[in-house]
């Protein structure tokens, strides 16, 4: 909270603004003219809340409130006109020929939308029937009547999204595949702003964006928007655009109240809370302000999947020796369960020199005992967020806008291992200049991880917690204790073999164990406490009072981000075409936390050390700069529209990059549209794939920039985690001895990686859209292939120390043995061992995805409403493997429906939607395994009290308390049911 207290006198300042303005502008207001009346369906004469009510296109108007009432001041001439626009009606226009107008006005029901206007496929306004990509839009309607608990959670309805939900307070959107939950190729932007926490590597759409209250409409764009947005667009984007308060005044009250957990399998039944408050007012049609606050509290879904990816018959485990399936797996690496990472190699530990049914120099592969999520996080979640903005009016038709945004937040996320976020603060500066033809945007945004700590390498050294208060504390020491008792096992029940071999292994871990701290227990969370206060993820001597080793867990991440864009369009002075130009450019500056991130101008082995300032060095800067322009022309009388543009864009770190984009829409008799579009896109790696260098115990992750490398030898001087794996499990079969070894030696390969380059894509997409039998029915089909080269992702490699791969020494370095630190004796010579990395790089091979939507909305009776639609997303195989997988975590089949009446009787609607997807295969560094299908049923009823300015809804996401993964290793999903009531523009 140390971010909400340096900022109290801005918030204070923007609170005193808003409140004094008033006395300040008073006398401004006699000079202006003032329309006042009243919007009504023309059927029933009922009240229409919402509507939009403009002076022509001049920007200036007015919402109405729950009686359908608005008012209108303006400086504008008599006479003007109105422009009347309501969702699900025909537009209207009215002529203002009198001053003291009370206006009664009433709109036609037009049930279906046939021409809503987007501005995010093509940076302009335009129909969204005639937009060259495929686009969706979810407006302040669609919003507000979806059985969806919020409108962050209503994303996941919308057609080809796919919802990814790390927690509560935490869910990350995507298109078309590669989906990770820290999403880096899709962009989330909130009225152009850009939600990435830089440093974090994820996007905070809905932790620091806007509150239910404040929300006017959510744009999705499936698929590359690099040739206009820039880099971090590869697979699509969402932008998220709030209300204006010279459009939307009053002071606004939202209350939920929900409970989750109600089966009590992973927690007993919780209560979720949400209240939000948003007041804005105008005065005259210069000033506004706005003002929006919310907070959110409740019990997190846990992660407590208890399987385990590191099966008996796998080579990375003991698949020599049958008894060891099921439970008593001795090298048990399980979802959700840190501290026994065996498939990662960095807490196994080889029993080597056993003799096991009467054969000797038998080796066991042993994981760590580990603790489970469910142990080191705490559930309890909450999520502040304050915003504020301040806009003038030079001129009728432009506006500045200052715009301050903050939110704290706790929750978990996955990156290459779990993070717990606590108290994490994003600041948010916004300043923006925009009218009829130009606009200019610069933002600065600021990042503090404050409390947030490391899953695993909490984990880690969790587990040197075993013995006495004088034991060595390490995974090798570990490993000689369960030698020792397995040992002991055999000698009193006639040697080790494959009856005892379970119970064996059972009684050796328990004895290593002993003395383990234990979840629960005072003991444990004191050491977690000590443990995630440590910003150092190696180990350490001497912080802990009962032991005499310890590493910390602390994620300190703080960095600040500088970006500034201008677009100005040049269609009134260039004839010939419609011409729109822009650029921008964008500065990260990382503070070297000597864990995360380091001062690469330091020498290596003081990068992670602090100076005697208690700073790690120089800032970090990396840069983008860009800059693109768009042609489009029509033809045949708007029957053809052709779009054609190109961006550049430059990053010191790489070559600069030029994406193209071409378009065409045809439009046959006036209500079928075609549209084909071939697109580039480029991404360069994000700012953790670029620079980390993360401190984290027994591997080692490091970015793609080359430079990193020095020293270390990853990149030329490494073997590939398979085959070391595979290397080991055929001489650990053969004696596990240096003869063994060597023969062996042709089963490693060397990773040879490449130096890292921008992720490309070529996409091709084709679409139609059409409304159609006198606007009942909406049809939106598209299709698309993507192409990438460079495919970004991680790959972990060994690196023997101080020898070279290929020798004898090397070989001998990739053994088993040597994580137990076994001695030389007459078959095994001394050896350094080996270092691991994790290392962002490019694929070798190109990736194909491809795939199709539908969507259609039928409105089949009065106000009954039917929108379904189905997604198809394949990536196609490649005959050879790569150097990493790749990880498409996409189903091939999502679906939903969505049945409803916004009004089945006075003031009262109802809406339902099912949500399917088929079972899919997940991997990632973290966790791999399958996520099995899954449906789900939203369901909400509303209730409207007019008079009261009132809406009172209930509902409930997955109504039926289906539980559910939408990745492996995150939380299961369950029911959430609540009710909400909202007071809307009261005081306008």
């Amino acid at each position: 909270m140390t971010a909400f207290k340096i900022n109290q006198w801005l918030i204070a300042a923007l609170l005193f603004i808003g409140f004094n303005l008033p006395f300040a502008l008073k006398a401004q207001e006699s000079n202006m003219l003032q329309i006042t009346g009243r919007i009504s369906d023309d059927q029933k004469n009922e009240p229409l809340a919402g509507a939009s009510v403009q002076i022509g296109n001049s920007g200036e108007g007015a919402i109405t409130d729950q009686q359908g009432r608005f008012t209108l001041r303006t400086r504008a001439r008599i006479p003007f006109t109105l422009l009347i626009t309501s969702i699900g009606y025909e537009p209207r226009e009215v002529e203002v020929k009198s001053t003291g107008s009370n206006l009664n006005i009433a709109l036609v029901t037009r049930t279906v939308l046939g021409n809503e206007v987007v501005v995010t496929a093509s940076r302009v306004s335009e129909s969204i029937l005639k937009s060259p990509v495929a686009i969706e839009k979810l407006d302040i309607r669609a919003i507000k009547e979806s059985a969806a608990p919020g409108f962050y959670d209503a994303l996941e309805n919308v057609k080809g999204v796919q919802m990814t939900t790390s927690s509560l307070t935490f869910k990350v959107p995507n298109t078309r595949g590669f989906n990770i939950p820290n999403n880096f190729r899709f962009m989330q932007l909130v009225d152009g702003v850009d939600m990435q926490a830089a440093t974090l590597g994820v996007p905070l759409g809905n932790a620091i964006g806007p509150t239910e209250l404040d929300i006017q409409s959510v744009e999705i764009t499936p698929g590359a928007a690099s040739a206009l947005y820039g880099m971090n667009a590869i697979n699509g984007m969402a932008n998220l655009i709030t209300k204006n308060p010279f459009t939307s005044q009053g002071l606004s009250f939202y209350q939920k109240l929900g409970v989750n957990h109600v089966d009590g399998k992973d927690h007993a039944p919780a209560l979720l809370t949400e209240t939000a408050l948003r007041y804005a007012k105008a005065f005259n049609d210069r000033f506004a302000f706005k003002l929006n606050i919310d907070y959110m509290q409740g019990t997190d879904w846990r992660s407590n999947t208890r399987l385990d990816q590191n099966s008996n018959y796998l080579k990375s485990a003991n698949p020599g020796f049958p008894a060891l399936n099921g439970t008593a797996n001795a090298a048990f690496d399980g979802w959700n369960k840190y501290g026994d990472d065996a498939l990662a190699g960095s807490n196994v530990v080889s029993i080597g020199g056993l003799t096991i049914d009467g054969k000797n120099d038998q080796t066991l592969r042993v994981a760590r005992t580990g603790y489970w999520e469910t142990d080191l996080v705490s559930p309890q979640v909450k999520n502040i967020k304050f915003d504020g903005s301040l806009h003038y009016k030079p001129t009728t038709h432009s506006e500045i806008a200052y715009t301050y945004r903050v939110g704290s937040m706790d929750g978990v996320f996955q990156r290459g291992n779990k993070i717990r976020l606590q108290d994490v603060v994003v600041q948010n500066h916004a300043l923006q200049f925009k009218n009829r033809n130009f606009s200019w945007l610069s933002y600065l945004s600021v990042e503090n991880t404050g409390s947030s700590y490391n899953v695993k390498p909490l984990a880690d050294n969790m587990d040197l917690y075993s013995g006495g208060a004088t034991d060595t504390k390490t995974a090798a020491s570990w490993g000689t204790k369960y030698k020792s008792a397995l040992n002991a096992y055999g000698a009193e029940h006639g040697g080790l073999n494959s009856a005892n071999l379970a119970a064996a292994t059972a009684y050796a871990r328990q004895q290593a164990d002993a003395g383990r701290a234990l979840p629960g227990t005072a003991r444990f969370d004191s050491i977690k406490n000590v443990i995630t206060s440590i910003n150092n993820w190696d180990i350490k001597s001497g912080s802990i009072p009962d032991a005499p080793v310890t590493g910390g867990a602390a994620l300190v991440q703080k960095s600040r981000l500088y970006h500034t864009e201008a677009q100005w369009d040049l269609s009134s002075k260039v004839k010939v075409v419609n011409l729109l130009v822009g650029a921008d450019a964008r500065i990260y500056a990382v503070v070297p936390d000597g864990n995360n991130f380091v001062d690469f101008s330091r020498p290596l082995d003081e990068r992670n050390d602090p100076l005697p300032d208690g700073r790690f060095g120089k800032n970090v800067l990396y840069k983008k700069f860009g800059g693109f322009a768009q042609a489009t022309k029509t033809l045949f009388g708007e029957h053809l529209k052709l779009f054609g543009s190109v961006r550049y864009d430059y990053n010191p770190e790489f070559t600069p990059k030029i994406t193209p984009r071409i378009a065409a829409v045809y439009t046959a008799s006036e209500q079928h549209n075609f549209r084909i579009t071939y697109q580039q896109g480029y991404r360069f790696p994000a700012l953790f794939e670029a620079l980390s260098f993360v401190n984290n115990g027994r591997v080692k992750r490091v970015g793609s920039l080359s430079y990193i490398n020095e020293g270390l030898g990853y990149l030329d001087n490494s073997y590939t985690q398979q085959s070391v794996i595979n290397f080991n499990a055929t001489v650990s079969a053969q004696g596990n001895t240096d003869g063994a070894a060597l023969a062996n030696r042709s089963l490693l390969i060397p990773a040879g990686l490449p130096k890292a380059r921008p992720e490309k894509i070529n996409s091709l997409e084709i679409g139609y859209k059409s409304i159609l039998f006198d606007n009942k029915v909406v049809v939106d089909i598209d299709a698309y292939s993507n192409v990438y080269d460079g495919f970004l992702g991680q790959v972990q490699v060994f690196v023997p120390k101080g020898e070279t791969i290929g020798s004898d020494a090397a070989v001998r370095a990739m053994l088993d043995r040597n994580r137990d630190a076994t001695n030389a004796t007459a078959t095994t010579a001394a050896s350094k061992g080996q270092d691991r990395y994790r290392v962002y790089t490019n694929a070798k091979n190109e990736y194909t995805n491809y795939g199709s939507s539908l969507g259609i909305t039928y409105n089949f009776y009065q106000k009954f409403l039917v929108k379904a639609n189905a997604a198809y997303n394949k990536m196609k195989s490649n005959k050879t493997d790569d150097i990493f997988v790749t990880g498409f975590n996409t189903p091939d089949w999502t679906a939903n429906i969505t049945f409803g009446n916004r009004e089945l009787f006075k003031n009262f609607g109802f809406n339902v939607t099912w949500r399917w997807q088929n079972a899919f295969l997940w991997e990632s560094p973290l966790v791999t395994g399958t996520i099995s299908a899954y449906h789900t049923v939203d369901a909400q009823v509303n209730l409207r009290l007019p008079a009261l300015k009132t809406t009172i809804k209930a509902g409930a996401s997955d109504l039926l308390n289906h539980r559910y993964l939408q990745y492996a290793g995150g939380p299961t999903i369950g029911g959430l049911y609540y009710l909400t009531l909202t007071l809307d523009n009261i005081l306008q």
